[in-house]
């Protein structure tokens, strides 16, 4: 585990950072790429992609500090102050699924005041989306967050991190499932399908549909063998429950077929009607 890849006097490039900044840069360079092949404005890609940035970032940050009230309770400021009250620099704490649906929000309402198609900008852009989950998660795991739960057994398929990091000052000495590392290699998954599905494409949002049902479903399964805090819990069943990312891979599962109905549905009534006429 390395969460610092260099140090130099004061400055750290930590590896989640750099990671981060790398999926960022080399989507939008993908999207570009993708978006002049299918003859999008690729200016309009770049303003996208800050207000994509912008809003990964906050919507992370939101979803972790509302499930995470009593972290921040008596110093609110460490919610968006990079200078920590501990004397950390930097914010530690992102929900990433909050970040996509803000992300989601924001492209909505970005491409309805500029009167261009979302599901056409939304098709250029989810084989990105997938690149960056596969580097991000690379970084988690060398971060030492977003760890999965004690092995139980499966010591071969595990890993035991230091003491200093997230993972080993919760679990220390205790070899645990590398949910980050199965995220990252269900991201790659997801971007090499979507590339692969894209020549069956009937209509603009089939990738959308396809990405939010691979993503829902691989996010659902890798989280039974994640930890959470019990606030992250909605639904207690058993001995651990429903988590609120579970919850929300649901709602992504459900809205990609409700997507791929409504598109199939609108191919057939439109050969239809060039039947009848």
């Amino acid at each position: 585990m390395y969460p610092v890849l260099l140090r130099i006097g004061a400055l750290e490039i930590r590896a989640y950072g750099l990671l981060l900044a790398l999926s960022f840069l080399i989507g939008i360079y993908l999207s570009v790429r993708r978006a002049k092949s299918r003859g999008i404005d690729p200016n309009h890609i770049m303003d996208l992609s800050v207000i994509l940035i912008v809003s990964a970032i906050v919507g992370s940050r939101l979803l972790y500090v509302l499930f995470h009230l009593d972290e921040f309770r008596g110093h609110w400021l460490d919610t968006v102050n990079p200078f920590q009250s501990d004397g950390q620099i930097g914010i530690a704490g992102l929900t990433v699924l909050g970040g996509i649906v803000l992300c989601f929000i924001s492209a909505v309402i970005y491409l309805r005041m500029k009167k261009l198609p979302f599901y056409k900008f939304a098709d250029v852009l989810m084989p990105a989306v997938g690149f960056g989950i596969f580097l991000t998660r690379i970084g988690c795991f060398l971060n030492g967050c977003c760890f999965g739960l004690p092995c139980e057994g499966h010591g071969h398929l595990c890993v035991t991190f230091p003491l200093n990091s997230a993972a080993g000052s919760q679990f220390p000495g205790v070899p645990l499932v590398p949910a980050q590392l199965y995220s990252s290699l269900y991201g790659l998954i997801i971007f090499i399908a979507l590339l692969l599905v894209e020549r069956w494409k009937k209509f603009d949002g089939f990738l959308l549909a396809i990405f939010l049902i691979l993503y829902g479903i691989a996010r659902f399964i890798i989280d039974i063998y994640r930890y959470y805090e019990d606030s992250m819990v909605i639904l207690p069943m058993g001995d651990r429950g429903i988590s609120l990312n579970q919850g929300i891979s649901i709602i992504f599962v459900l809205a990609g077929i409700i997507l791929l109905i409504i598109g199939y549905n609108k191919i057939k009534r439109t050969a239809a009607g060039k039947v009848s006429s």
